[in-house]
């Protein structure tokens, strides 16, 4: 007990210290003068060309009237690196080489506006992937079966499904993943949703009463990544929804500690823009938290005959807690950042940013 009150003081002195550092713009030695944005740039990418801390990106557009939204830019724009009173940079746009609609669009169908991070990649996750309780998973409709009486259907099958679903309307068929683990608990917080089609309902169904008897919804399947079957659950698709393509990327307001329970690669080790999966839901995080990504050092044996790893220990010094010597815990190094796009009820969705090693399930997960 004492040890862990004793970690989260460190976390928050940890956290209450560098919230401080964090807000003070540093510019790489680089950093240009003016910039041209071009087509395929995002606010992640132009940030890094300026700022060491790239996620405090929307600090440099504090003094632009010009601008209501300093996160829609253009291709296009040009700009201009300049300093407030108080020697602060500030980015502002100096002039439109070519003239674009001013219309600012927040879904992923704006073709001009640039986004905060490469949509292409995380697309699937705000669109279709889930992390849903076994409880909600339950309680979802499921696939009765087709029309060809196959325990499997591909793109040319209608699907009957034990609901009432709403005409005309696209949903999203899935399939029961692995857990989702907290590795400190071993509590499962959720379960992995595989998906496996898309279709579009053409008949509504009809709900039981006590004169006539149910009748199942008619999906027909648009696209099929694996066979679907029988049991396979109906989640509504939303594909067609306004999705975020700007996150306003910022520290979180209080300290934040956690771990990474999953790799959707399913990886051993990732890298840069990799997705990963953390143990901390809507109560702890929110879109565009950047945290920091961190891992335990070794713990060091200081005995008799000098300093060893712990893990070097003989089978017989760990069995008799015996390891000559007073077991010290080692600090934990950062190793990357990662920025927050899906939060669910338990766990959240995360991009890798930037590693300076390879990130690797356990790492955990802090303030910057």
């Amino acid at each position: 007990m004492l040890k862990k009150i004793t970690l989260i003081l460190a976390a928050s002195l940890c956290w209450l210290t560098t919230s401080v550092i964090a807000d003070v713009l540093k510019l790489r030695p680089n950093a240009p003068e003016t910039y041209i944005v071009k087509p395929g740039d995002t606010l992640w990418d132009i940030s890094g060309i300026y700022l060491e801390h790239p996620w405090l990106w929307p600090e440099l557009w504090q003094v632009n009237p010009q601008i209501a939204n300093p996160h829609l830019i253009y291709p296009g724009d040009v700009l201009s690196l300049t300093y407030d009173s108080q020697g602060r940079p500030r980015l502002a746009i100096n002039k439109r080489v070519k003239r674009l609609s001013p219309q600012g669009r927040t879904t992923f169908k704006a073709e001009d506006a640039i986004a905060t991070l490469p949509l292409g990649i995380i697309r699937p996750f705000l669109t279709y992937d889930q992390a849903l309780s076994q409880v909600e998973i339950d309680a979802l409709p499921y696939i009765l079966g087709s029309n060809t009486a196959s325990k499997s259907a591909t793109e040319t099958h209608t699907l009957y499904v034990n609901s009432v679903l709403q005409e005309g309307v696209s949903y999203a068929i899935y399939r029961q993943g692995r857990p989702y683990i907290d590795l400190d608990s071993g509590e499962t917080l959720g379960f992995e949703t595989n998906l496996i089609a898309t279709t579009r309902a053409f008949r509504s169904g009809q709900a039981a009463t006590e004169s006539v008897a149910a009748v199942p919804a008619s999906l027909k399947v648009l696209n099929a990544i694996r066979e679907v079957r029988q049991g396979d659950k109906v989640i509504p698709a939303y594909d067609n929804q306004s999705l975020p393509a700007q996150f306003m990327m910022r520290k979180p307001e209080q300290a934040v500690a956690g771990r990474i329970i999953a790799t959707t690669s399913n990886l051993r080790e990732f890298a840069k823009m990799d997705i990963v999966v953390l143990n901390r839901g809507a109560q702890d995080l929110k879109s565009g938290y950047m945290l920091g990504i961190y891992r335990q050092s070794p713990s060091v044996v200081d005995g008799r005959n000098g300093p060893v790893y712990l893990e070097d220990a003989t089978k017989l010094q760990k069995v008799m807690r015996d390891f000559g010597g007073e077991a010290l815990t080692m600090p934990q190094e950062k190793v990357g950042e990662l920025m927050v796009f899906k939060v669910s009820e338990q766990v959240s969705f995360a991009i890798v940013t930037q590693t300076s090693r390879p990130v690797r399930v356990g790492d955990y997960i802090g303030n910057l």
